[in-house]
């Protein structure tokens, strides 16, 4: 499926691909109104359309198995960080627009100083939102260092969320209002449902058992441990549809893809996917 020039998240690329321009809307809020469009705005946008829609080209007219693989070839061509390279990343790829200065935690939703990141209290670090145990790649370049799901968070709302699968429900987390947690799974704030459920689901296509790594799969469980697997994916589809990408994370996905690692989320590109697919 092609994306049309009249789609919300393609019209959003095409201001995600002026990289350094200030968003009035801070990450996470939507429908926040925009800055006024500069007059070549509308040209940038059909431009960056027309760039994502022959990004894609080989995986056109495709559903369920054969487009995950078409995706898959797709993506798999991609430059490399190292995980101290994720630290300076990050500060670029979750900048506050609001704030060059800071970032924007994840599951807090809390804007914070860019320097004080590292493993103290109140700090911030690296969260692996597919949890790095869930297929045991650790840090190693490759899943360990993908930019497309490391994150900025809270020391201690990381090592909350841990390891967990995600699922609805628990008790709420201190230090990131709107998300809750049980024993065995991690709900974040409604912001950010839909990125979490993307980011998962392009690892599940990206990481198919070549590359060394273990091929990592969505399930509908919880308490998949080590297994190359998380959960759940019935939640998962529900977040994608609840929460849909907005202007954070279509910049996001454009850094990535411009700057670092040069390779595209389809998910955030074209949501619809999902339910082709899964």
């Amino acid at each position: 499926m092609r994306i049309s020039r009249l789609t919300p998240w393609a019209a959003g690329l095409g201001a995600a691909s002026l990289l350094l321009l200030p968003v009035s809307a801070s990450a996470g809020q939507r429908n926040a109104a925009a800055p006024a469009a500069p007059p070549a705005a509308s040209a940038v946008s059909e431009a960056s359309a027309s760039a994502v829609d022959t990004y894609y080209a080989a995986a056109e007219g495709k559903t369920g198995a054969a487009l995950k693989t078409a995706l898959h070839t797709i993506i798999k061509t991609q430059s490399k960080v190292t995980y101290d390279g994720v630290w300076n990343a990050l500060k670029v790829t979750d900048q506050d627009p609001a704030n060059p200065n800071n970032v924007i935690l994840v599951y807090s939703g809390r804007s914070q100083s860019k320097s004080t990141n590292g493993g103290g209290v109140n700090d911030w670090n690296r969260e692996h939102v597919w949890a790095k145990s869930h297929g045991d790649f650790g840090t190693a370049t490759g899943p360990g260092t993908d930019l497309h799901h490391l994150r900025p968070e809270d020391v201690t709302v990381n090592s909350t969320r841990g390891n967990k699968d995600f699922d609805k429900g628990g008790s709420p987390v201190s230090e990131a209002p709107g998300s809750f947690t049980d024993s065995d799974s991690f709900e974040p704030r409604n912001a950010v449902k839909g990125d979490v459920a993307r980011m998962l689901l392009y690892m599940a296509v990206r990481y198919d058992g070549g590359d060394g790594f273990a091929n990592l799969e969505v399930n509908d469980k919880v308490n998949n441990g080590s297994a190359p697997a998380i959960g759940r994916i019935s939640v998962l589809k529900q977040w994608n549809l609840q929460d849909p990408p907005d202007a954070f994370e279509q910049r996001r996905n454009q850094v990535i893809y411009d700057t670092y690692q040069h390779n595209r989320n389809p998910f955030i590109d074209h949501p619809e996917w999902v339910n082709s697919i899964w």
